[in-house]
């Protein structure tokens, strides 16, 4: 028993460790924004644009589409253009140099690249039908109803989309759920004061030690595109070496502008303190309904923004005058275009695509060539590009932002269900007529909930759950005794019983128990059994427990994720009357125990509010069940033949109150 406890706490370790963290826009978002920013430029960058990815691409134009910034591709990319790199950073890449890689010889990325472009499409059929999301005040009762269920039917469009894209996504690129669940690279480190300018802050951000953020991961890979820039500018070079700078140049920057444009995702501006469950729930919750900033280049006027697959075209456009201020940063660089001293000189720094790792690390190191005489050498640099970015919000405290919870973390829990289910018949082989019975059950439970983590198209739910059970007689009648005239419980072929009960729930990757029983090998190949339990929380192996959204709630087929077992006859003598062994008898009184197992096939779950700690929602279940009858004995009368009792088979309906509490990690500070 101790060891079968050991692997399910090992299990729930390994389901909480591979919660992925939230990402910034989605991959066709990233893209537009950056082909936005081209598109923008004045003509001699945009020339310098186009000769740059020329070079770039000059090894490797089967891959690296011709145009930078292609407005005319469609479903199912040929190659990839420099806007797709900004979508491919961080989410599906490491480093600039792991994009490199990623792009020049994976043979999955163009795969990843035809999901985008579907998801773009099914993202822009959603925005562009139905009415307004916002409400009209002076709108009646009726028509306020119709709106709300029009926003909820667009929402669950949504979720089913990305439940599609990101399932799509996990297939082809295996580490795409876990690649930064380790650090806060894609959020927005919290301000600690309100006496920050934006070089002040992304100095902050990318000091020796700080947290792994954002604005930091945009400074680093944006100096390091900056330097090559300057080598670029300043060097006697021969040709193949300002191709692989020209190269290296424009991945870093494309790397950098992942992150650059993350700060204009709600979630990520809002999200970037607390713990686990704080972070995603916050997230989430302003991605969906927005958040109004003001910019550092002033506070007379406020924005507001929304976040990951919410993108509006004015949040495109906001993004896009950033990002387009930081490519000509590194455009004018390279062409000597700068006033003054321009960039600082890095003769030095590598020709090949900068290798800081933002999955393995999660806090910056020291870096040469930053200061001088005290002063940060990019400052100026620094305050251009984030002057239009959003304003992050101060960390907890006083004047904190409002937070969000989702239900991610270790709970206890109440549950109460009652329940319907229609029998095959009675214990008793010839009472085969079927009946109803009815029962209730209360227990407590613990576990560890992960919807939050993996979104609502999966379900990470692990739990244990112990508690008490009783039924109602059933309406079938007994037969051929001299009870089946009289009414009530006595005469029926199933009288009310109690007993205990007990419930287990976890996701699996191909069969039923297959994570439990393979638990050893997370020791032998983590890396390999935590994919397990990421594709097994997000519907298995082969996705048909995916959770599946409508306007009214989530349904989701989940037959061998849940177990329920119920005891009956440990509390009490459990008994029944069966036929009596002669002819013509009075019947005979059978003592028994009984294990009642029931397995949940589909579930209906609709949508719920998470605050705090706590939550509680109602669901329901259709499930099927076995009555196992055994240790039957003939208590009267006595001496009489024993009888052999049958199994039986059920069908119900349970509605399920789930309360669950909660615990909270210590918050992080900045």
């Amino acid at each position: 028993m101790s060891k079968h406890l050991l692997w399910l706490g090992v299990f729930f370790l390994i389901l909480w460790t591979s919660a992925p963290s939230a990402f910034g826009w989605v991959y066709p978002e990233h893209r537009d924004i950056a082909i936005l920013a081209v598109q923008g430029l004045d003509e001699a960058s945009k020339d310098a644009f186009d000769k740059f990815w020329q070079a770039a691409r000059s090894e490797d134009v089967d891959r690296l589409c011709l145009q930078g910034a292609d407005t005319e591709q469609g479903l199912a990319p040929s190659c990839i253009d420099w806007a797709a790199l900004s979508g491919i950073a961080g989410d599906h890449s490491c480093s600039s140099r792991d994009m490199f890689e990623v792009v020049h010889s994976s043979d999955w990325i163009l795969q990843v690249a035809d999901i985008a472009a579907q998801l773009k499409v099914d993202l822009a059929r959603i925005t562009e039908s139905g009415p307004s999301d916002r409400t009209d005040a002076q709108s009646t009762s009726l028509t306020t109803v119709r709106q709300q269920l029009q926003t909820e039917k667009r929402r669950a469009q949504r979720v089913n989309a990305l439940r599609t894209a990101d399932t799509r996504l996990q297939r082809v690129d295996s580490s795409y759920a876990t690649r930064a669940d380790s650090n806060l690279a894609h959020f927005l480190l919290p301000r600690p004061d309100t006496s920050l300018d934006p070089a002040a802050y992304g100095i902050f951000s990318l000091r020796p030690g700080a947290e792994l953020n954002a604005v930091g991961v945009y400074a680093w890979f944006h100096i390091s595109a900056l330097q090559k820039a300057s080598r670029l500018n300043t060097e006697q070079l021969s040709a193949e070496e300002r191709r692989q700078l020209a190269r290296s140049m424009l991945f870093d920057e494309a790397f950098a502008l992942h992150f650059l444009e993350d700060t204009y995702a709600a979630g990520h501006v809002a999200g970037s303190w607390g713990d686990v469950s704080q972070r995603k729930g916050t997230h989430d919750f302003y991605n969906q309904n927005g958040l109004e900033v003001f910019t550092w280049k002033g506070r007379d006027r406020t924005l507001v923004i929304t976040g990951d697959a919410y993108m509006r075209p004015e949040d495109a456009i906001l993004a896009a005058k950033a990002v387009q201020t930081s490519l000509k940063q590194v455009l004018d660089t390279a062409m000597g275009r700068l006033p003054g001293d321009g960039v600082p000189a890095a003769p030095t720094r590598q020709a090949a695509p900068d290798d800081f790792n933002i999955c393995t690390n999660d806090v910056f190191p020291e870096r040469v060539y930053l200061w001088d005489h005290g002063q940060h050498r990019y400052a100026t640099f620094l305050r251009a590009s984030l002057l239009e970015t959003p304003v992050p919000g101060l960390g907890p405290g006083l004047g904190a932002r409002p937070r969000a919870r989702s239900e991610v973390g270790s709970f206890i829990g109440l549950v109460g269900t009652i329940d319907a289910r229609q029998i095959s018949g009675g214990f008793v082989p010839s009472q085969d007529d079927r009946g109803w019975v009815g029962g209730l059950d209360i227990g407590l439970r613990a576990g560890l909930g992960l919807e939050g983590a993996l979104g609502d198209g999966g379900d990470g739910l692990v739990f244990a759950q112990i508690g008490f059970r009783a039924d109602s007689h059933s309406t079938n009648k007994t037969e051929d005794t001299v009870l089946e005239g009289l009414s009530g419980s006595l005469s029926t072929a199933i009288p009310a019983r109690t007993g205990l009960s007990a419930r287990l729930r976890m996701p699996f990757y191909l069969v039923p128990g297959d994570l439990l029983l393979l638990s050893p090998m997370y020791f032998l190949d983590r890396d390999m059994y935590t994919q397990m339990a990421v594709t097994a929380a997000n519907g298995g192996l082969i996705p048909w427990q995916q959770g599946w959204a409508t306007r009214f709630g989530r349904f989701q087929f989940v037959l061998g994720r849940e177990l329920g077992v119920s005891w009956f006859g440990v509390l009490g003598e459990t008994q029944l009357a069966a036929p009596s062994a002669v002819p013509e008898g009075r019947g005979r009184a059978v003592s028994y125990k009984s294990l009642f197992f029931d397995l949940p096939i589909l579930e209906f779950r609709p949508y719920r509010a998470f605050g705090g700690n706590q939550s509680s929602a109602l669901q329901f279940q259709l499930f099927a069940g076995l009555d196992l009858p055994y240790g039957e004995s003939v208590e009267s009368p006595i001496g009489a033949p024993p009888v052999d009792l049958d199994p039986i088979y059920s069908l119900g309906l349970r509605m399920v109150f789930d309360w669950r509490y909660y615990f909270s990690s210590q918050a992080s500070t900045p």
